[in-house]
């Protein structure tokens, strides 16, 4: 079975495109960009509008990411030591030869609590004309304000 296309299917029917990136907090963690293409083919509603990343991201020992989401859905495959990913209350350690997948709408973090780099080659879908980090500053939902705002 050819996983490709199950892997773009999810990837373009998942999450919801944000607005532009932010600064997020992060330390001992860097991310390459390897690869983009303009998406195009068969799936004529997409041609243009968006495009696939695939990156290397490294987080040395003690690094980590801050609270974040992401600009587009993708897949995230763990090529070398294990990750602390937390998202709300639940904590989860991915390891060499995982795979997982972020919606790009949900706030998490990631942490490398070992002692050997962690290394994530992600790939995610993203607007054409996105440039830099994928990653974004979450926005807070008119709800979480107006709780924030009460005494």
């Amino acid at each position: 079975m050819n996983i490709l296309p199950v892997c773009i299917a999810v990837l373009l029917t998942a999450g919801t495109v944000l607005a532009g990136p932010s600064a997020v907090e992060k330390n001992g963690q860097t991310s390459e960009v390897k690869l983009e293409a303009p998406v195009s083919g068969h799936l004529a509603d997409l041609n243009g509008k968006y495009k696939l990343r695939a990156s290397e991201t490294v987080y040395q020992l003690g690094g980590y990411i801050g609270e974040h989401h992401h600009a587009g859905p993708g897949i995230r495959f763990v090529a070398a030591g294990e990750l602390t990913y937390v998202q709300g209350t639940k904590t989860t350690v991915y390891k060499k030869g995982d795979y997982f997948y972020e919606s790009g709408d949900v706030t998490h973090t990631a942490t490398n609590k070992t002692s050997q780099p962690v290394i994530i080659i992600n790939f995610e879908l993203l607007p054409s004309d996105w440039s830099g980090s994928s990653a974004i500053v979450p926005q807070s939902s008119p709800e979480q304000s107006a709780a924030s705002k009460k005494p």
